[in-house]
């Protein structure tokens, strides 16, 4: 039978295909009857070629199918794929002849619910973490007055408003926007070209650097505020050269680029009020400070007066610095010609009793030089009393001076007058009175009573008269 078997088949008028025939036979058939599949599965094997494509494994418990993602593709896809991530895919199967192999082409990918879209943040967020880029002393500190802020959000929409409302109404400066998409598969590639596009501000161009960024986008579910956990912009975010305010979602919602920013604010609105501090606080806490320091000056001068005019009364008054030097001026006056016969006469008498022994010759010559030594002094002894005198008149004069100058009471003949309380207490400054205080001004002639008013506005200045022609100046 097997003799016969053989020779039937020999004697069959069925073709013969080529292996390619067939093959590609097989790849046509498989791709018409699954065009379009939506298959789950975890990602295995997965690989980045050099040219941009992706192959990889989906598998389950039981079964593996390969799978090719295009380069024309994995800039559209949802998530990046990784190894042990279940994901949902759509694609079409078809075969490579090359391998007797069939595989998925796939066309999207999604993550197989909001589990496997945490355990990818997880792992992200772990591996970031290891790297550094959560720390705290990493972070910078924001400008407490910026003049200019650049906000990275989309361009329409209530969060734009909300931002800059707040903004304008706290603090003037300048806002540039940059608009992006917040959600999709282009939204983090075109947040992080913002982030180092602002960077980029300032390097020869016309548009200044901003003094600090804010990446905002309104709440939404995690799948809506997944293109804010891309790996690739929370790098960028943590390289930003513009210290960055991260205001994504509400304040329960995370994400990567909030533990890599600066500071993360809880809502958009919030994000607007910790850029910016309040003008009017400012102003108020500045108006504070100068008259704190009006006051200051003014206790400042009041102390130092107090201790001018203690001082001032703990020196003797001028008459009785003048009086003990007056009066031995006058007794010397009064001594000094008596003195001065008797000191002569006493010189004369010391003569005699020593000329008294000598020979009349040697006597009378002795006497000839005393009379020749007294006949110059004598016109010498009068210019030196009268110069004594003078030095001491001087001497007088200048203590009457300091006397006159020390008088509470000599300004007031020039036109001042003295304010004091009606018990007798010295004013010493306007900011001590009150409106509708009596007050006694006393002058040189007489004293009167006054009330004081309120504050006249300050005179307007006007410009001096100009001089006459041929006038000089008087400096």
């Amino acid at each position: 039978m097997t003799e016969k078997a053989a020779d039937g088949a020999a004697d069959s008028n069925a073709r013969a295909y080529t292996v390619s025939e067939l093959a590609f036979a097989l790849k046509r058939t498989i791709e018409e009857a699954y065009g379009f599949v939506r298959l789950r599965g975890e990602l295995s094997k997965v690989t980045f070629h050099g040219n941009g494509h992706v192959y990889l494994d989906i598998k389950d418990d039981k079964a593996c199918i390969a799978g090719v993602i295009w380069r024309t593709q994995t800039g559209r896809l949802a998530i990046k794929p990784e190894t042990g991530l279940e994901v949902v895919v759509t694609g079409r199967v078809t075969t490579y002849p090359g391998r007797s192999q069939y595989q998925i082409v796939i066309e999207t990918m999604e993550p197989a619910g909001v589990g496997a879209l945490l355990a990818q943040f997880e792992r992200l967020k772990a591996k970031l973490a290891a790297e550094g880029l959560f720390e705290a002393s990493r972070k910078r500190r924001l400008p407490s007055m910026p003049t200019t802020i650049g906000v990275i959000t989309s361009p329409t929409g209530a969060v734009i408003r909300d931002i800059l409302h707040r903004i304008r109404e706290r603090w003037p400066c300048r806002v540039v926007v940059w608009p992006v998409v917040v959600q999709g598969d282009q939204a983090a590639a075109q947040v992080r070209a913002a982030i180092e596009g602002f960077g980029a501000f300032g390097d020869g161009g016309g548009m200044p650097r901003p003094d600090l960024i804010i990446v905002a986008r309104g709440g939404g579910s995690v799948e809506d505020l997944w293109a804010f956990n891309d790996e690739a912009l929370a790098r960028a975010a943590a390289a930003s050269v513009i210290p960055l305010i991260s205001a994504v979602g509400h304040e329960t919602d995370t994400t990567l680029i909030d533990f890599v920013s600066d500071r993360r604010a809880p809502t958009p609105t919030a994000a607007a009020e910790i850029a910016t501090p309040v003008f009017a606080d400012l102003a108020s806490a500045l108006a504070d400070y100068q008259h704190r320091l009006a006051r200051c000056v003014a206790s400042a001068i009041e102390h130092r007066r107090s201790r001018l005019a203690a001082a001032a009364g703990a020196l003797p008054r001028p008459n009785d610095l003048l009086a003990i030097a007056s009066q031995r001026l006058d007794i010397a006056s009064a001594h000094l010609g008596a003195a001065l016969t008797g000191n002569i006469a006493a010189h004369r008498h010391d003569l005699a009793a020593a000329a008294s022994p000598l020979k009349p010759s040697l006597l009378e010559r002795s006497a000839q030089v005393k009379a020749q030594h007294l006949a110059r002094l004598g016109p010498r002894l009068a210019p030196a009393v009268y110069r004594r005198l003078e030095q001491l008149r001087m001497v007088l004069i200048g203590l009457d001076k300091l006397r006159i100058s020390l008088d509470p009471d000599r300004p007031l003949s020039r036109g001042f007058a003295r304010v004091s309380r009606p018990d007798g207490e010295l004013v010493r400054s306007a900011a001590a009175l009150k409106t509708g205080e009596g007050v006694r001004l006393l002058f040189h002639d007489a004293s009167r009573e006054a009330v004081i008013g309120a504050a006249a506005p300050a005179p307007a200045r006007t410009r001096p008269p100009a001089r006459e022609p041929g006038q000089g100046s008087l400096f």
